[in-house]
């Protein structure tokens, strides 16, 4: 008897294997949406040195150690374009065409199947941005500890958790509302702060990032860790919300999926 995460991440690599070769059928498509994601990617890292060509350091963040959060933004924005947005966003539609069922009829966890159906290859841009910048800033900067550069790591996994938490109760909201497309694009506008270090915010609005909409878990965060900023409040503090976010979005998505009338019945 196979391990049951075993199971879990076999089911989510036969998704995300499907989607790819789905994504992939339409040449042309597929290379301008790939251009498409390469001028994305350079248009988050742009804005940076343009601020930075006027003053040395915003709020002590110097230029290098501000590109780690904008490198850890494209990250996300990678996880957000590539895996979330697709899936996520397909359900609001699924709701209204009653598509939906033909995803929840198969055998696998119905949250698997709707968060890893679809997968969209221009994200690897963004990943890959993201990968040079981080790296590049670190190089600048010097090599962190192996200790920091694990709680990075960590901080980076409980960043993205949050997020899709959060993207996920979004996107339940359309079972009873049905059309949440502007609430999707809010949310896209209001994470888009997470390019920038949470410390040039006001103490509300970091707050805000750190917790309601959790963005600077996922940028801010893992850069502090590597440059050694962060005590051990605010780690406990960024993993529990993650698991919260985790824990709610499930319970909000199988509610919704307890209420849910088939469109097409």
């Amino acid at each position: 008897m196979r391990w049951w995460p075993r199971m879990h991440m076999e089911a989510v690599w036969a998704l995300v294997r499907a989607a790819l070769l789905t994504a992939m059928q339409y040449r042309a498509s597929f290379i301008a949406e790939f251009l498409v994601g390469a001028l994305s990617a350079a248009g988050v890292a742009a804005p940076l040195f343009l601020v930075y060509a006027r003053v040395p350091e915003i709020q002590g963040w110097t230029l290098d150690q501000a590109l780690l959060v904008t490198g850890f933004f494209l990250l996300y924005n990678a996880f957000v374009s590539g895996i979330v947005e697709p899936n996520l966003g397909s359900i609001v539609e699924g709701v209204r065409t009653g598509a939906l069922d033909y995803l929840l009829l198969r055998p696998v966890d119905a949250q698997l199947v709707l968060s890893f159906s679809r997968v969209a290859p221009t994200a690897i841009w963004e990943l890959l941005a993201g990968i040079v910048v981080v790296v590049g800033a670190l190089m600048r900067l010097g090599a962190p500890t192996v200790a920091d550069t694990a709680l990075a790591a960590g901080l980076l996994m409980a960043g993205l958790a949050s997020t899709y938490g959060l993207w996920l109760l979004v996107v339940c909201t359309s079972f009873w509302f049905v059309r949440v497309d502007n609430l999707r694009f809010l949310l896209s506008a209001v994470t888009d702060a997470g390019r920038w270090p949470v410390s040039v915010y006001g103490r509300g609005l970091r707050i805000a990032l750190t917790t309601v909409v959790p963005v600077a878990l996922v940028s801010s965060y893992p850069a502090m860790a590597l440059l050694h900023r962060l005590d051990a409040s605010l780690v406990l503090g960024a993993f529990a919300t993650a698991g919260g976010m985790l824990v709610v979005s499930r319970g909000v998505l199988r509610l919704a999926l307890s209420r849910y009338a088939s469109a097409s019945s």
